[in-house]
Order: C-alpha cells, then sequence, then structure tokens
C-alpha cells in the first residue's frame, strides 16, 4: 500500500475522527479503520471507478460499498461536510466542471456544431 499517496494525513484526521460514527464511545459496534475507509471514497471520488475496482488493499469492495450506503443515507457525509466547510485541506479533493476537460468531440469540434438554432430551421 503506497501511504505516501493517502489524502486524508494526520493533522486533517485529528479533526476528522471525532466526526465519524464507530468510535469506541458510541453504541454498537466499534467500526474498523474508518480512516482506511475515508481513503477508499476519496480514491474513488478521484478515479471515478466502480466500486467493483476498489484496489484490495481497502478491503472488500462490497464491504466498503455497503458502509458507505449506511453512512449516505445516515447523513454522515453532510455532517462531515458541515464540520468541515471552509477547511482548505479537502479542497483538491472536490471535482466541479472548473477543472474537469471535455474532449473536443464533445464540444463539437471538426465540423462544429450540428445543432441548426430554431428560427433558421423554420426559415428554411
Amino acid at each position: 500500500m503506497i501511504e505516501d499517496r493517502f489524502v486524508v494525513f494526520d493533522s486533517l484526521w485529528v479533526r476528522v475522527e471525532p466526526q465519524l460514527p464507530g468510535k469506541a464511545s458510541d453504541s454498537g459496534v466499534t467500526a474498523q479503520n474508518n480512516r482506511l475507509f475515508l481513503e477508499a471514497v476519496f480514491w474513488r471520488v478521484r478515479t471515478g471507478s466502480p466500486w467493483r475496482d476498489l484496489p484490495p488493499h481497502f478491503g472488500n469492495w462490497n464491504s466498503q460499498f455497503r458502509r458507505f450506503r449506511r453512512w449516505a443515507k445516515s447523513g454522515v457525509f453532510e455532517s462531515l461536510f458541515k464540520a468541515m466547510s471552509g477547511d482548505p485541506g479537502l479542497e483538491y479533493a472536490l471535482i466541479d466542471g472548473t477543472i474537469v476537460q471535455v474532449h473536443q468531440k464533445a464540444s463539437g469540434a471538426k465540423g462544429g456544431l450540428k445543432l441548426m438554432p430554431l428560427d433558421v430551421a423554420e426559415a428554411g
């Protein structure tokens, strides 16, 4: 496992850990390695790969997927986002249209846009 490539550094983990379920002080089962699970989630977000392609060092992909669904349904990610809002340490983990490149064919290259405006189609 290449721990140099991890996203959740010690300084960030100290802030994130108290926000996550499965602590010894919580009722129910104590979670196994929340930090590795978060790394798996960040890996999937970064790569855009399906859960089935999760590298084995993150654990069983189906277990990680089921845990992800449980956390998503119970609002863990929303509360984590609210707690960590404004933290510049995670800004690169989020992807939006300003940093995603589009393939040239997706923008109508080579021949331009094939759709005609409605008023031109009606006049012709």
